[in-house]
């Protein structure tokens, strides 16, 4: 029994020396984050063990903060077991005016310009505003801290007031009705781990319809002031990882809505919808990306029915807001290459299918399979995108129908999906 106690000992003491410990963490080459932050974020800590795979994470998880456009780490012996670990950091610059132009439902040329700080204090904290006009002024103001309170709790705040011409459809017919969002959210955020997070909180929000032109039916009204209330719950689990330009992996977010409202033409509502990308390196320059998205609300009969078909938002040539239902699948799909890639800047060519489907207000789950509700559409585009500024990615696509002779451009900043 001495004798095993002796020998469990010697064997406890050995492994105990034996154990890789960090005695040192250091940034190279961070100039507006600030350190103290990155050290409560990562898990690499001082005094602690050596831990490769943890490494690995670590720099996962830098790489996703929008501060940073590219990372990797070096190991250094110290004395007997002990380690320095540098993170090697390549900032992004994240002050980002943000401009935009399209064409509107009503035809009108539209603008939108803000400004916005993706690290504000140099602690992941996003803070901006915009001022949009479409014919009419629309404007807003963010503020996101992810880690605010700790390194898994945050808060965003966020006030909007959106006015836009937009189009109504019932009976086989359509009208345009100036529509007015007035909104104030709160959201916690919570990250749970390394790859799941949770956001909830409330939007409190105002909406008018006033209508302008088409159609007119007694059912449908001509004016609509309801006030509403937003409760908001979002989860997601995120596995990609980022090099510039290219992304790899699995990601899916779930939305879940509901929303509160007492009129005769708006009853409360559910509406959720889960999106999952699925993104696949190529040889050393293609990227294949794919987004489906699932959704569906309550099926009343209305035309302010929620998933909208649009250009901007699932299917590249189809136009704007040229229909509206209570469910919608739609898969995008495309093929993205670089042509040119040097340390500041890259050019991508991408060719893309969008096929969606939708539910029709009041209709039954049957409308998915309708030829009439499918809609397919094919296209190529460009990309133009600085490997030193966040989200600085120019996107022009030309999208065309497979079904019929539409089509059109849509541009935009950062990648569709």
């Amino acid at each position: 029994m001495r004798c095993f106690l002796i020998i469990f000992l010697s064997f406890t003491s050995l492994v105990y020396t034996q154990e890789k410990t960090v005695y040192e963490v250091e940034f190279i080459g961070i100039k507006k984050t600030k350190t103290t932050f990155l050290e409560a974020l990562i898990s690499t800590q001082k005094d602690k063990p050596l831990d490769s795979l943890q490494l690995n994470k670590d720099v996962i998880l830098l790489k996703r903060l929008p501060a940073i456009s590219n990372a990797n780490y070096k190991v250094i012996k110290g004395k007997e077991n002990s380690y320095s670990v540098s993170f090697n950091i390549e900032e992004n610059f994240t002050i980002i005016p943000e401009t935009g132009f399209w064409t509107s439902a009503n035809n009108q040329f539209s603008y939108k310009i803000g400004l916005y700080d993706y690290n504000f204090l140099g602690r992941n904290i996003t803070l901006g505003g915009f001022y949009q006009n479409n014919g009419y002024n629309t404007y807003g103001a963010n503020f996101k801290a992810p880690n605010l309170f700790s390194n898994k709790f945050g808060l965003a705040v966020s006030y909007q007031n959106w006015k836009s011409e937009e189009p109504l459809y019932f009976d086989n017919t359509s009208a345009n009705y100036l529509y007015n969002n007035i909104s104030y959210e709160v959201l916690g955020l919570y990250q749970v781990n390394f790859k799941n997070e949770i956001n909830f909180g409330v939007n409190i929000f105002n909406e008018k319809y006033e209508y302008i032109s088409g159609a007119t039916n007694p059912s449908v009204p001509q004016n609509l002031d309801v006030d509403k209330m937003l409760y908001k719950f979002v989860y997601t689990y995120n596995n990609l990882d980022y090099f510039y330009q290219y992304v790899n992996g699995f990601k899916s977010v779930f939305y879940g809505q509901y929303v509160s409202s007492d009129n005769e033409f708006q009853n409360n509502f559910l509406i959720f919808w889960n999106d999952f990308f699925y993104y696949k390196r190529v040889g050393e320059k293609g990227n294949w990306a794919n987004r489906l998205r699932v959704g569906l609300s309550s099926n009343k009969k209305t035309p302010f029915a929620p998933f909208a078909l649009d250009n901007n938002v699932n299917l590249r040539g189809v136009g704007i807001l040229v229909d509206r239902g209570t469910g919608s699948i739609v898969l995008n799909t495309e093929y993205r290459h670089t042509f040119y890639d040097k340390k500041k800047f890259a050019i991508q060519g991408n060719a893309f299918i969008d096929s969606g489907t939708w539910r029709n207000p009041g209709g039954d789950l049957n409308d998915f399979f309708k030829s009439e509700n499918v809609r397919i559409y094919s296209g190529v585009g460009l990309r133009f995108s600085s490997k030193k500024i966040y989200n600085a990615t120019f996107r022009i696509d030309y999208g065309f129908s497979l079904k019929d002779k539409s089509g059109g451009l849509v541009f935009g900043v950062g990648q569709y999906f």
